[in-house]
């Protein structure tokens, strides 16, 4: 399966991504972190016992990549959440973009409704240490950054996102 190495400013975090069960959310974050587009981007939304999120370009939970595309989060081979799951944020049906979140328990009431596409396999102490922060509150402390995101290893297939618009 593939993987990738987030280096942020607490630490290291490994993910493996789930390219059987969600091969376009793969594509598409496999496809982003190729381009550098998560480089220097932060965690900018982190709540304690529920989720570290990152992937906004704004810093405020409103960005995307400049387009849309479909969730993969139903059927008897979509993955759940658990504790350390990497899953897409959205705000609603079909709205993926570059937005992801890491779960620190299992959130079951977000299955069906984002798609998990990947886990923490090393580094969930990193995760962990994540500034805690609401992007919407004025006096909160400065996000901790993803400094770079690397492709460790990936199949040998090309990565294309099925886009379905802006």
């Amino acid at each position: 399966m593939p993987r990738v190495l987030l280096k942020t400013s607490k630490g290291d975090v490994v993910l493996e991504l789930f390219e059987n069960e969600a091969p376009n959310t793969v594509a598409n974050f496999v496809q982003l972190v190729e381009q550098g587009f998560y480089n220097g981007l932060s965690f900018h939304r982190v709540i304690p016992g529920f989720v570290a999120q990152g992937g906004c370009p704004k810093g405020d939970g409103t960005g995307d990549p400049g387009y849309r595309f479909a969730d993969e989060c139903s059927g008897s081979n979509a993955r759940r959440h658990y504790r350390g799951s990497l899953s897409m944020a959205n705000s609603g049906p079909d709205t993926n973009g570059s937005q992801f979140f890491i779960t620190y328990m299992p959130t079951p009431h977000l299955n069906g409704k984002h798609t998990v596409f990947g886990r923490v396999v090393s580094g969930m102490d990193v995760v962990e240490k994540l500034q805690v922060r609401d992007p919407q509150d004025p006096s909160a402390p400065p996000a901790d950054k993803i400094i770079s995101a690397q492709v460790l290893r990936k199949r040998s297939h090309e990565y294309a996102v099925k886009k379905l618009g802006p």
